[in-house]
């Protein structure tokens, strides 16, 4: 059975049913993903969906994303999906966040159409991803440093970031897991600031900043090299399969 803390991912299975059109896949990210949720984290499903033949041929502009709020379980919920044809356009635009959620091992619902997806996203991982995870870092570095306190749960965030962003430069895999990152990278207070995240809006000890601040600096030098040494190509090199199979879907999701 699998579980996420004490919620059992087949039970989220009916969340699919929600949308109004066919599910590509379901699968979890935020916190859970990134193994440092909170016994009251929100659960974040994101996914794709499949609209129908008439929607994407019609004058009006077609519904290209859906985004749902509700209680399950006693757990707070968020569903943001696209629909198929959004979701490879941002795939094709160095967008880790979907490369996330495509190789997410928390998968509520996917069947044939989303491994094959699986296998065909990997055409689409480029050198620039590293855009996306320079960005996000610096984004949340700045977050962290405006703080008063200065939340555990932002400085994960930044080395989650920085890992999963070196080591997708470094190896071509995609792993948004900061504990699994860290069996490689061995920061030796990760688990202890994930201990402490557990209680909610845990503060820092100031004292320990400067060691957290020179990480950081080594994990953005890391990154740097990691930009310059990569071995991924510099543009999606499967582009025609990805279209290929948009149309493919499209047609067969329509006949169901």
């Amino acid at each position: 059975m699998k579980t996420l803390g004490k919620l059992d991912l087949t039970t989220l299975q009916p969340v699919a049913q929600t949308l109004p059109y066919p599910p590509l896949f379901i699968t979890i990210s935020g916190a859970h993903l990134y193994g440092f949720p909170s016994p009251d984290s929100d659960v974040d499903l994101r996914g794709a969906y499949v609209l129908p033949l008439r929607a994407v041929l019609g004058l009006d502009a077609p519904e290209e994303t859906i985004t749902q709020q509700f209680e399950r379980d006693g757990r707070e919920m968020d569903l943001v999906a696209h629909d198929v044809a959004k979701f490879l356009r941002l795939l094709l635009k160095k967008n880790g966040y979907v490369l996330e959620q495509i190789y997410s091992p928390l998968v509520v619902q996917g069947e044939a159409a989303f491994e094959e997806l699986r296998v065909l996203a990997r055409g689409a991982i480029t050198r620039h991803v590293y855009h996306h995870y320079a960005g996000f870092a610096r984004n949340k570095l700045k977050e962290f440093e405006d703080e008063s306190p200065r939340q555990v749960k932002t400085l994960l965030y930044v080395f989650r970031v920085l890992l999963t962003g070196v080591w997708l430069l470094q190896t071509g895999e995609v792993e948004a897991n900061l504990l699994h990152l860290n069996r490689t990278f061995r920061l030796p207070f990760i688990p202890n600031l994930i201990a402490q995240k557990s209680k909610e809006r845990a503060v820092l000890n100031e004292a320990d900043l400067p060691v957290y601040r020179q990480a950081i600096a080594r994990l953005k030098a890391q990154l740097e090299t990691a930009f310059a040494e990569t071995t991924l190509p510099d543009a999606p090199v499967n582009r025609g399969a990805l279209n290929d199979f948009l149309v493919r879907v499209r047609l067969e999701y329509d006949r169901g």
